[in-house]
């Protein structure tokens, strides 16, 4: 191993060993389920809006949407879009009502938990489906994640992509097992700052070097400058309507993501939640606006070589490692902007970890197997199932040409379709009732499991035959299914009808 990677491996493990001391400090304030679900509600702004961005953008930011803008042109830009615009209203729209009904609903700790305390369903019909979803997706989802960091590892270091994985893994579900939300929030916290400074200064930095060649750069690797720095050129070749609606309504999962909902319900008050507001969406703004940048920029810096589709989507370590490493011989601060990808990752991964596990322990097992089970046992079952989640996960992500990208726009998509429309109906229409709610949600999961897994359109899936989004339309369906069955079935009680006003009218509950 050269100097150089000797250097950057050191800052990995600073970094790396920072994050388990964080968990370990953590541990000490964990003695109870809702401190390791929902660190005692007690996030201030700060922590609340970068630990949920944090864990929201995931290696995604850094890896799948700059890879796809180098290898297709800012066209890309437009799911940048629909994320900008799902964040904004999901801080100014349901995050507020949420916290505020989760308190009024039998101060509940998880999603599939407050939506059964919301329909005062007796049956734990929502709970069990909800939690079923959960772990279906979040298992997806957090395979994406623990592939982001196998790359990563096997790009810089050149190890094994499967020691990558399970130095990654290993070292995610530490942190989580140990410290549970508050280990969470505090590494995401951390996390989304160092993310914020790597998609700031490494594609400025890059840029200085190219800034004079820029256009011609472009043209060596082959693309059109004209069509590849256009909003409505995919590729080379014109944008559809039904492109562009496709990336647009990944905007739509926003107010299905248990992992980012969890935040709204943890932050210590409603004015921290305003606070927590503003930081999260300026955050995002720069975020999204930056990672598209270092796409473009990457193209050209890296010109006459282009990247395969397989390794595009490491183009920003590709580029800090030119820049840091070989350019400005900074080894050591390449690597700390190289650790911004790792806490991208991690993130996200260790957030959808607690999330598996809150659904596991909370809800299927002390909600419907073992209502009697004590706390500190549920707080064990809570740990176990990070444990088997990170091992499934694991193996989901063996394939080293698994694509970051569409092993997160599948979980979205599922995730979104789901628990989007539901949360929205739940929290603006007091007619919804549990026949709705279980209709949207089944309709709204199995419609992205056909559209993206059944190859029935000869040979292809729907998805792929037709290139629309399965978010879109599962989205659509689930919000068809819950209004059709609230109306024709039994409307709520008006017990909670006076709780939907409480909570629609009420002052601040803390």
């Amino acid at each position: 191993m050269s100097t150089d990677s000797i250097i950057v491996l050191s800052a990995f493990i600073v970094y790396l060993l920072m994050m388990i001391i964080v968990g370990i400090v953590s541990m000490k304030k964990t003695n109870s389920t809702e401190d390791y679900f929902l660190g005692g509600r007690g996030l201030n702004s700060w922590v609340a809006a970068l630990s949920a961005q944090a864990s929201d953008m995931s290696g995604w930011l850094l890896m799948g949407l700059p890879g796809s803008v180098y290898a297709l042109g800012t066209g890309q830009a437009w799911v940048a879009i629909g994320l900008f615009l799902g964040t904004v209203a999901n801080w100014l729209l349901i995050s507020k009502r949420l916290r505020r009904y989760t308190i009024v609903a039998n101060n509940s700790l998880t999603l599939p938990e407050f939506l059964e305390n919301r329909f005062h369903d007796k049956k734990r019909i929502l709970l069990c489906i909800s939690s079923i979803v959960i772990v279906i997706f979040f298992l997806v989802y957090t395979a994406s994640a623990l592939a982001s960091g196998g790359k990563l590892f096997n790009t810089v270091f050149g190890v094994d992509y499967h020691v990558a994985l399970a130095i990654g893994a290993g070292v995610i579900l530490t942190y989580t097992f140990l410290g549970g939300f508050l280990a969470v929030c505090t590494t995401d916290f951390i996390q989304g700052t160092l993310m914020l400074i790597g998609l700031l200064v490494v594609p400025i930095v890059a840029y200085g070097f190219v800034s004079g060649d820029f256009a011609s750069n472009l043209a060596l690797t082959g693309v059109n400058y004209d069509d590849y720095m256009s909003l409505f050129s995919n590729g080379g070749e014109a944008y559809s309507a039904v492109d562009i609606l496709s990336q647009l309504a990944w905007g739509l999962g926003y107010c299905g993501m248990p992992h980012i909902l969890v935040r709204f319900m943890a932050v210590k008050n409603e004015k921290e939640l305003k606070k927590s507001s503003v930081i999260a969406i300026v955050w995002v703004f720069i975020s999204l606006v930056m990672a598209c940048v270092i796409g473009i920029v990457g193209r050209a810096f890296l010109a006459p070589a282009v990247l395969d589709e397989v390794s595009s989507e490491s183009v920003f370590i590709e580029l800090i490692n030119q820049v840091f490493n070989h350019k400005l011989a900074l080894p050591f601060v390449g690597g700390l902007f190289l650790c911004g990808i790792l806490a991208a990752i991690m993130s996200t991964a260790d957030s959808q970890l607690l999330v598996c596990a809150s659904s596991v322990s909370k809800d299927i097992y002390k909600n419907v197997a073992k209502p009697d089970a004590s706390d500190q046992t549920v707080l064990k079952v809570s740990r176990l199932t990070v444990v088997v989640v990170a091992l499934l996960a694991f193996f989901i992500a063996w394939d080293p040409d698994s694509s970051v990208m569409a092993l997160v726009s599948d979980a979205w998509a599922g995730l979104g379709s789901a628990f989007g429309p539901i949360v929205v109906c739940s929290l603006f229409w007091k007619r919804t009732n549990v026949a709705g709610a279980v209709a949207g949600m089944i309709s709204g999961g199995l419609t992205v499991i056909i559209w993206d897994y059944l190859p029935i359109m000869d040979g292809k899936t729907i998805g792929s035959a037709t290139g629309v989004y399965s978010l879109l339309v599962g989205f659509m369906i689930s919000l068809i299914c819950i209004v059709t069955f609230s109306l024709l079935t039994k409307k709520p009680s008006s017990e909670i009808e006076e709780e939907f006003e409480r909570v629609k009218i009420g002052k601040e509950i803390s």
